[in-house]
């Protein structure tokens, strides 16, 4: 019997790769002769970086950059040479983990940290980037990274405009020329897990603006400044971006990477997978065990266990899914190859006890479910 294990991270509680180590390890109790492989997973959001090192092989490399507030930070970014490829995840570099509540402001923080990664990952030699959205503090569009590859955003009277998202309501002149010219053959592909747009009711900041700190008027003011930014882009460019599916991907970074990377916009998961080989993996499957904090509804939207399910319903291998919670509208996985889903809790439990005993849970899970399996087979 051969047990794919492919869990994403379990928030503020495990990491993907020690998700995987845990459920492996709870099946390992059982003594039988299964042929488990760890495979950890990630969407594109915070963790993926970690998830790729772990499944790939890629080299950790780190660089000094700016962090979202434009303080130095030490960043880590994955490297393979053989395929000349970088990993990149925003969130190293302009995350919202690493600045405390009071820190957050949408209306200052910048990408520019974000930018600088992708300029070590070319003076690596890179061909091929991997760029992940998910878990970022900003709301500018994509205009720190732009100034720190080489643009210049200027106001009215010819100066340079400072970090964020807010002062880009004065944006009069985009200028590209200083672009890093290394880019134009840089083959690039942006992880996402939503959909939005870049502006409107349904846009960056509306949506993920008070995450980061936006108030109601907040809101108003960096949705009227992405408008000026992606009109100033569209004439400069010569061609418009602002409503694609995902533009409004980590404040506008899905914006600015398929309007100026030229980068593609995939489902994050879909990406990893590729990277890891999970389809081959899922060859001579005969169960696959996958899990992350919460399944729901919105778990459809591309989300680590439903981009599973749906590969492994392809291929006709059974999915079980082990989350910390099965929130309203989990059941709708049922219908894209989910076989069964559990929550971990066993019992009436507080969040600080539930997050310390991850590990143990979901042994305990994985124990219990492929006992089942296995009785099912007899």
């Amino acid at each position: 019997m051969k047990i794919i294990i492919c869990p994403d991270s379990f928030k503020d509680a495990l990491p993907a790769p020690a998700a995987a180590h845990a459920i492996a390890c709870g099946i390992r109790r059982l003594g039988e002769e299964i042929e488990l492989v760890e495979c950890p997973l990630a969407d594109g959001g915070e963790g993926s970086l970690e998830t790729l090192l772990a499944t790939t092989g890629a080299e950790r490399r780190t660089a000094s950059v700016q962090d979202a507030l434009g303080r130095p930070t030490t960043a880590a970014w994955g490297w393979q040479a053989e395929r000349r490829t970088a990993f990149v995840e925003l969130a190293e570099a302009s995350g919202i983990q690493a600045l405390a509540p009071a820190e957050r402001t949408a209306l200052h923080s910048t990408t520019h940290g974000a930018g600088e990664l992708i300029r070590a990952a070319l003076d690596a030699g890179a061909e091929r980037l991997l760029l992940t959205l998910g878990g970022s503090a900003t709301n500018d569009g994509g205009a720190g990274m732009l100034m720190a590859l080489g643009a210049r955003l200027r106001d009215a009277d010819g100066h340079e405009l400072p970090p964020g998202g807010a002062a880009l309501k004065h944006l009069a002149e985009l200028d590209l020329s200083g672009l890093d010219p290394r880019l134009a053959d840089l083959h690039v592909e942006a992880a996402v897990d939503v959909d939005n747009p870049l502006l409107g009711e349904r846009g960056a900041s509306a949506v993920f603006g008070p995450q980061k700190g936006a108030t109601p008027d907040d809101v108003t003011r960096l949705d009227a400044a992405l408008t000026r930014f992606s009109d100033v882009a569209a004439t400069a460019l010569g061609e418009e971006h602002r409503d694609l599916p995902g533009a409004g991907a980590a404040g506008g970074m899905g914006f600015a990477a398929r309007a100026f990377l030229g980068a593609e916009l995939r489902p994050g998961i879909e990406l990893v997978m590729e990277q890891v080989g999970f389809s081959g993996l899922l060859a001579d499957a005969d169960l696959v065990i996958t899990g992350e904090g919460q399944l729901d509804g919105q778990s459809l939207a591309g989300k680590t266990p439903v981009g599973v399910a749906r590969a492994a319903q392809a291929r006709g291998v059974p999915v079980v899914v082990l989350a910390g919670r099965l929130a309203p509208g989990w059941q709708a996985a049922m219908a894209e190859g989910v076989t069964a889903a559990f929550a971990l809790a066993d019992g009436p439990m507080a969040l600080e006890e539930a997050l310390a005993r991850c590990a143990e849970l979901l042994a305990d899970r994985a124990e219990s479910t492929v006992r089942l399996f296995i009785a099912a087979r007899t």
